[in-house]
């Protein structure tokens, strides 16, 4: 039995992490934590949690808790990561994994010097759907890879206590939404690129209502990746990948379980398919109580989450955004 704590009263919690851990029996979350005690308590009444910590720090200390799930905003996911890790726990992280790379290299450190495991919650990546489209450019499907797309955009109010509109929480386009086709590019193709262009909507607080970039990867293959938040966007998730001999377009890589498309198209002819699967939140999971138990390797950890809030570094520098 995996004994989980929560960091953090969150929407995203209730569908990420709890209604999946209802559908096991190995699994079982202990406390909530949250910065007003009885916000967590009200919380814990709703979802049939237990127990609630009295704070962040001592929800960690806890010695009946295997694993800690940092749902807090980014702004909170270094220090409180790092203090889990210390305490001997495993971490489950939301995306974005950090504020930053160094950020993030800090916490990878920690997990290393404490031999636990740190996993960033990219839960689209342990989707099938996802492993389906991999498989496909592994074997060749459109040849070899020659340019690669994402985009996911959403708007979102700037309603009071809004993290994602606050600079200082780790708010932004990019931070919240973009960190998804910045993962999707750099897994598709397997290497880190470089941004050659990028450019930056900002809003009255200083976050990032929109970003576009041109990417370039060591092979050759070129990239480019958008997001928006602007109250004037429409919800897209999009994935396209083109190869010398055809093409696939994924439409919402981000959570197939709600409803996705791949169309593969070459010389010999076109087909659309979708695959099965349970809640990307379900295989995420999955994936990590096979991590713990040590049944599995981990995906999204270590030289990758790093290498993604790089990226996140890059782009920003490029498109002028001081943070």
């Amino acid at each position: 039995m995996i004994r989980i704590g929560i960091l953090g009263a969150a929407r995203v919690t209730e569908y990420a992490l709890i209604a999946p851990a209802a559908e096991r029996k190995d699994v079982e979350i202990v406390a909530v934590a949250s910065r007003n005690a009885d916000r967590a308590r009200t919380y814990a009444d709703k979802h049939g949690i237990a127990d609630v910590g009295a704070d962040y720090a001592a929800l960690i200390a806890r010695a009946d808790i295997d694993l800690i799930y940092n749902a807090l905003p980014p702004s909170r996911h270094a220090d409180l990561s790092i203090a889990a890790l210390e305490a001997g726990k495993h971490v489950l992280c939301e995306k974005p994994f950090a504020m930053n790379a160094d950020q993030a290299r800090a916490m990878v450190k920690a997990a290393e010097a404490s031999g636990r495991h740190l996993i960033e919650a990219f839960h689209y990546r342990f989707h099938p759907a996802f492993a389906y489209l991999l498989g496909l450019l592994n074997e060749g499907a459109i040849g070899d890879p020659v340019s690669v797309d994402g985009l996911f955009s959403v708007p979102i109010p700037a309603n009071p206590g809004e993290l994602r509109h606050d600079p200082k929480l780790g708010g932004g386009a990019l931070m919240d939404l973009g960190c998804y086709p910045a993962h999707w590019l750099r897994t598709v193709v397997g290497e880190e690129p470089r941004v050659t262009k990028a450019e930056a909507v900002l809003s009255e607080t200083g976050v990032d209502l929109s970003l576009a970039a041109d990417l370039a990867f060591p092979s050759g293959v070129t990239g480019s990746l958008a997001c928006s938040m602007a109250m004037d966007c429409s919800f897209a998730a999009r994935l396209s990948v083109e190869g010398t001999a055809g093409r696939i377009d994924f439409t919402n890589p981000l959570a197939p379980h709600m409803g996705h498309e791949i169309r593969i198209a070459t010389d010999s002819g076109e087909r659309t398919e979708s695959i099965d699967g349970q809640s990307t939140y379900w295989h995420q999971l999955d994936h990590v109580v096979e991590v713990v138990t040590g049944s599995a390797d981990p995906q999204t950890v270590g030289t990758d989450a790093t290498a993604n809030m790089a990226l996140i570094d890059a782009l920003y520098d490029a498109a002028g955004v001081t943070r």
